[in-house]
């Protein structure tokens, strides 16, 4: 018994065998198996990364510098696209991923052959140009008391379009597209970035196939316009309609915001309220979108709908819905034309008339899929806009509304139910105010990204401007034209007027708040791509898989806030540079500069532009020709010189000055034995690279305005324009005639 025992409790010490787990295939089955329920899952999301990946595409062809780069993005791609037909074969991520790759290398592919279709001659260098040229546009600026004409050179070596400017007292009334006229000015190429970060004019021509812009000395009429187009008529009756809305309202901020919202002309607007607006996050209102045709569209259709409902013969013989949408669809295209057809408006009124079909079709109103179908025409259509923030905005506010609503717990949460007038009005003003910082949170990053700054309390602001402009302000603009057909328009001006007025309170009060607006430096393309991609991916999905998108955006938050403010900043003239002291104050070195120079370095430094002169510093010493600042900046001092004026400065005094300084700044050439113990800043570098900006430190770094445009076709190297003053220069070289833009 004692050994049977034994045996048994021998028995129970033996390894049991275990069982095999699964093997390699078996996992990658099971994540396969996962992978393909979650797509099946997320199955109506997918098409909606169709346009994502088009504008994926053109974005890295602005992005990219070369063609070698250009081509190799569409070979990856490419090859992209095959592989994951062949790795994945014809399942939902097979066929997904495909597409995706495929479409982004149609997208660059398309713009880079856009790029090359509008190409058209550009002056190669500032120059008095007369010429003789029938005018396209004409654009009143009645802020600046200027008038902005394209017109189209005859002859040969001429651009295409030339931009021009002209003081309003001198315009001829005669001035309208069509007209001829002989003019004589300085022109010069479209303006490149003034430093890294900053807005691209040049870029913005080459696709407008404008290849010169100035100002004008003289002009006059040769033939007055032919028997005009409809074009031209638009065009008349927009700029009659603006001269009468602000003849009815003043030539105040309110007639100029009157004739934005009816015409889209903005520029009756002076700067001081633009600024308000813009800092309080109202200025979408002021350009025709979204929400003007939306109020337009709408109100059309509702009124149609009501009117044809009275009479029971036409309610019980046609379907009123689709009459009403035909109707709101011609009031929007012809609100589109009336308005200049601009490609933001056009945007609006593809995203309208989409919705408008979906209405007649007994569709959703408004979906991603509706969104995203407007997206795929626009870029297809206008591939240049992805690179400007209007597009990005435009879309990125719709894609975050529509987004927002279509989450079924949002919709539960602002879903109609039995309760109270006061629990009414306190959801909607809670669906408002969410929604508000919905799209905030959505247009910070593209805002700070484009213009360095994003107002804080634009969420509350838009809350009580976007009603009041919606439902009173363009409803009673609309009634005060129609009454002035029969001269009854006084007092609808008058109340429309006072809602204006209310309207400009607003974006003061939220623009005048403490810390009303913040303001960036120019932040890593890459980071804002990576900010951009995990909003994008948070909207897009619907299930758990959205989570995810909050890594990207977070990364390329903390990569752009964590992005040091640069020490200097030089223009690509060398002109002008601003100079962050120890303290975080701006100092400029010409303080007369023009205001677009102090506003444009002061954005780029992510700073106010509230300057301090070079030379009151105490760590700086200047003569009438040269300056010189030291500057430390982490465990290293920095001394910079700088040229700012024409004259000539001895050879052994710029030499010696030079071999003393870590950086020389200058708009002219500098000798050869001007050895800087870093970096040499004169007219020969700055050719080949536009203006720099510069952040010290351990570890100084140089970013260049080539470096961010590449070999596009618009980054040509253009020779500087002349002007009065001497090169730097040996005592036994001859002085001779200075450059500087």
């Amino acid at each position: 018994m004692a050994t049977a025992g034994a045996n048994r409790a021998d028995e129970g010490n033996l390894p049991v065998a275990k069982a095999p787990g699964p093997s390699l295939v078996e996992k990658v089955a099971a994540i396969g198996r996962w992978l393909e329920s979650l797509a099946d899952q997320e199955r109506d999301q997918f098409p909606l990364w169709l346009p994502v990946g088009l504008i994926l595409g053109v974005s890295a062809w602005f992005w990219l510098p070369d063609t070698a780069a250009w081509t190799a993005f569409l070979l990856l791609t490419i090859a992209a696209g095959l592989g994951a037909l062949a790795l994945l074969g014809w399942s939902r991520w097979g066929r997904g991923l495909a597409l995706f790759s495929l479409a982004a290398a149609f997208g660059c592919g398309l713009v880079w052959w856009k790029s090359h279709e509008v190409a058209a001659p550009r002056l190669e260098r500032p120059r008095v140009v007369e010429f003789t040229g029938r005018i396209e546009s004409v654009q009143t600026l009645a802020a600046e008391e200027k008038v902005r004409l394209v017109v189209a050179p005859q002859g040969e070596g001429l651009p295409a379009l030339l931009r021009l400017n002209l003081d309003e007292d001198r315009a001829d009334p005669n001035f309208v597209a069509g007209a001829t006229v002989r003019a004589r000015g300085w022109l010069m190429p479209p303006a490149p970035m003034a430093a890294p970060g900053g807005y691209d004019f040049s870029r913005t021509a080459w696709f407008q196939r404008i290849g010169g812009s100035g100002r004008v000395a003289e002009i006059s009429l040769v033939a007055a316009a032919p028997a005009q187009g409809w074009r031209a008529r638009l065009a008349g009756w927009r700029e009659d309609l603006a001269a009468h809305i602000r003849g009815r309202l003043g030539d105040g901020a309110e007639g100029g915001i009157a004739a934005a919202l009816a015409t889209g002309d903005q520029h009756g607007i002076n700067e001081a309220e633009a600024e308000a607006m813009r800092r309080s996050g109202l200025a979408h209102l002021l350009s025709v979108s979204g929400l003007h045709l939306t109020a337009l569209v709408g109100a059309v259709v509702l009124l149609t709908l009501k009117l044809l409902a009275l009479s029971p013969r036409l309610a019980l013989r046609f379907r009123l819905v689709l009459v009403a949408a035909l109707v709101g669809a011609l009031a929007g295209i012809g609100y589109t034309l009336l308005t200049g057809a601009e490609v933001p408006t056009v945007r609006a009124c593809i995203a309208s008339l989409l919705v408008l079909g979906g209405i007649a079709l007994g569709r959703d109103a408004i979906t991603l899929r509706l969104v995203a179908v407007g997206a795929l025409i626009v870029v297809l259509l206008w591939p240049e806009s992805v690179a400007g923030p209007s597009f990005q905005m435009s879309f990125a506010a719709i894609v975050a509304i529509v987004a927002l609503h279509e989450s079924p717990r949002i919709q539960r949460l602002f879903s109609r139910r039995d309760e109270g007038l006061p629990s009414r009005l306190a959801r909607a003003v809670f669906a408002l105010v969410l929604t508000g910082l919905a799209v905030e949170l959505a247009l910070t990053p593209i805002a700070l990204f484009h213009f360095h700054q994003a107002g804080l309390y634009g969420a509350f602001a838009n809350v009580v401007a976007i009603p009041l402009t919606t439902f009173i302000v363009m409803p009673l603009e609309a009634l005060a034209l129609l009454f002035d057909l029969v001269g009854l328009g006084a007092p609808f001006w008058w109340v429309t007027g006072k809602a204006l007025s209310l309207l400009l309170w607003i974006a003061h009060v939220a623009a005048a708040a403490p810390g009303a607006v913040a303001l960036l430096p120019a932040i890593p393309v890459a980071a804002f791509a990576l900010m951009v991609a995990g909003g994008l991916w948070i909207c897009l999905w619907r299930t758990n898989l959205r989570r995810f998108g909050v890594f990207p955006v977070a990364a390329g938050a903390v990569w752009a806030f964590a992005t040091p403010a640069p020490d200097l900043i030089v223009t690509g003239d060398g002109r002008h540079f601003v100079l962050r002291t120890n303290s975080g104050e701006l100092a400029l070195l010409r303080p007369k500069a023009g205001d677009y120079v102090r506003d444009t370095l002061a954005e780029l430094a992510g700073a106010e532009p509230n300057y301090l002169e070079l030379e009151s510093l105490p760590v700086a010493a200047c003569s009438a020709d040269l300056c010189a600042a030291n500057l430390v900046s982490g465990d290293r001092a920095w001394r910079i010189l700088a040229t700012r004026s024409p004259h000539f400065v001895r050879w052994d005094r710029m030499v010696e000055a030079c071999a003393e300084a870590d950086i020389v700044i200058s708009e002219r050439w500098l000798p050869r034995a001007c050895v800087p113990r870093w970096l040499k800043i004169d007219r020969g570098m700055l050719r080949r690279t536009g203006g720099l900006s510069i952040t010290l430190g351990e570890r100084p770094r140089v970013e260049t305005v080539a470096d961010q445009t590449g070999r596009h076709p618009w980054a040509q190297t253009m020779p500087l324009p002349p002007a009065d003053g001497s090169v730097i220069s040996s005592p036994a070289s001859t002085p001779s005639k200075s450059w500087s833009r």
